[in-house]
């Protein structure tokens, strides 16, 4: 999907608002994490994962299979599709990036390889992405659901709105 107006943020090497990350972190230090996280777990963290978390990391909106796969190619890494989403699968699969339904896109995981309850607000104008916990919300919908008999496996909230950076360009 292309995006009316696109902006990054203003921080080299910011990852997310997130409790797991601050300001000082940086993309290098991510990719440790989750290296790290791989060699605990007995996982597999080949180059072509590793790139890919990279260029989720780098975007403060979600990108695309294809776009991935184009920027795998630049870089050497192929330009097969199975090349792409063998590795957002994997990355996915461990909690390492999150399938933004709405958009057919991916990012990076604030909180990477941690079992969570994701909340993703996507801005209609500039197709940014930001993840928060969505704890509370996860309370109630798992309380109707055990009130019907219902064993929720996986759920995502995907809400679409306008983001403060777009907000305040608006008034300019």
């Amino acid at each position: 999907m292309t995006s009316k107006r696109s902006h990054r943020s203003n921080r080299s090497g910011d990852i997310a608002d997130s409790p797991k990350w601050s300001c000082d972190n940086t993309i290098q230090q991510a990719l440790a994490t989750a290296e790290s996280r791989c060699r605990e777990k007995g996982l597999r963290f080949t180059p072509v994962r590793r790139k890919v978390l990279e260029l989720l990391l780098q975007e403060k909106k979600a990108i695309g299979a294809y776009e991935i796969l184009e920027r795998l190619s630049e870089t050497g890494f192929g330009s097969q599709p199975p090349v792409a989403y063998r590795s957002l699968g994997f990355l996915t699969r461990h909690g390492f990036a999150h399938k933004i339904e709405r958009l057919n896109a991916f990012v990076a995981c604030i909180c990477p390889g941690e079992k969570h309850a994701p909340a993703f607000m996507i801005c209609r104008l500039c197709d940014s992405v930001t993840e928060a916990h969505s704890f509370s919300l996860n309370h109630v919908l798992g309380s109707a659901a055990e009130a019907k008999g219902f064993q929720i496996e996986h759920s995502t909230v995907e809400a679409e709105g306008i983001c403060m950076t777009c907000v305040e360009q608006l008034r300019i």
